[in-house]
């Protein structure tokens, strides 16, 4: 039986925008609950001058830590790097938040954690209401599974970076068409096959059963990984709409070349597709 007490631990990975970094730990300061967790950056070897600007951070806030790695690790291992950290520093620590720096979280945010301490007794991990500053809901992600004609577009979309721009220009006019209705259950607690990257809640089960993330890629494709990794522990995420997040979404990506970012998400879309075999759901 996992135990109804909860102790919070926090870690975030910097990538060259510290400054988003520092609006992130102004909104945990600014909770209400007495707020006493640890909280672990991990920096993906960012610049000289965003370096200094976590330097200053670490100095003035007594509960921060830092890593600055000497390589940038990518997302799902630079969050590894942290929780490792978290788990041998901070032996109480049972439930670890972690995420992309460019989350701001509401003043009730570990309260509404709190509220629902007893879902932490049935699953590992909790996907939280994900916002965007403009008000969408990134969350459930997906419910129940990707559908055969997306797989077929992710296919081709990552065969060329031409038609992966004529796709991408072609999806701005065309939402109404392309777009999941998923998140349109934002207002409904359940069960769902992947929960938003930006940010998950690992409770007392899942380090039960695991010691890190499942990490095969260096960037995208973490919401199909951690759903593979529950899976197999006969697991799924569970979505819970009163634990509400704000997102900036995308701040670290948009600086990035989209060239680059395009041939990043290939990377990782064949690794996903060493998992998900197309030609076996053809058959289904």
């Amino acid at each position: 039986m996992i135990p109804l007490n909860l102790k919070l631990g926090f870690v975030f990975v910097n990538y060259n925008n510290s400054n988003i970094t520092k609006k992130l730990i102004g909104s945990l300061k600014q909770q209400t609950a007495d707020f006493s967790f640890p909280i672990l950056i991990v920096d993906n070897l960012s610049n000289k001058e965003n370096i200094d600007i976590l330097k200053h951070i670490q100095e003035d806030e007594e509960n921060i830590q830092i890593i600055f790695s000497d390589k940038n690790l990518g997302y799902f291992s630079g969050l590894n790097c942290g929780i490792g950290f978290i788990r041998k520093n901070y032996k109480d620590v049972n439930c670890i938040v972690v995420g992309n720096n460019d989350l701001f979280f509401p003043k009730e945010f570990v309260n509404s954690i709190y509220n629902k301490i007893q879902l932490f007794q049935e699953f590992p991990v909790i996907s939280p209401n994900i916002i965007t500053e403009d008000g969408i809901h990134q969350n459930p992600h997906v419910i129940k599974k990707i559908s055969f004609i997306r797989e077929i577009v992710y296919d081709i979309y990552y065969s060329n970076h031409l038609l992966a721009n004529f796709i991408g220009y072609f999806s701005k006019f065309s939402k109404v068409i392309t777009d999941r209705a998923d998140e349109t259950e934002y207002d409904k607690a359940q069960l769902i096959y992947q929960g938003h990257g930006s940010c998950y809640i690992l409770g007392p089960l899942f380090f039960l059963n695991f010691n890190e993330l499942f990490a095969p890629t260096f960037l995208f494709g973490e919401e199909f990984f951690l759903s593979f990794q529950l899976k197999s522990k006969r697991y799924q995420i569970y979505y819970e709409p009163s634990i509400k997040i704000t997102h900036e979404c995308h701040s670290t990506l948009k600086k990035m070349p989209s060239e680059k970012m395009w041939k990043l998400g290939k990377d990782a879309h064949r690794e996903y597709r060493k998992y998900i075999n197309i030609s076996n759901l053809f058959k289904l």
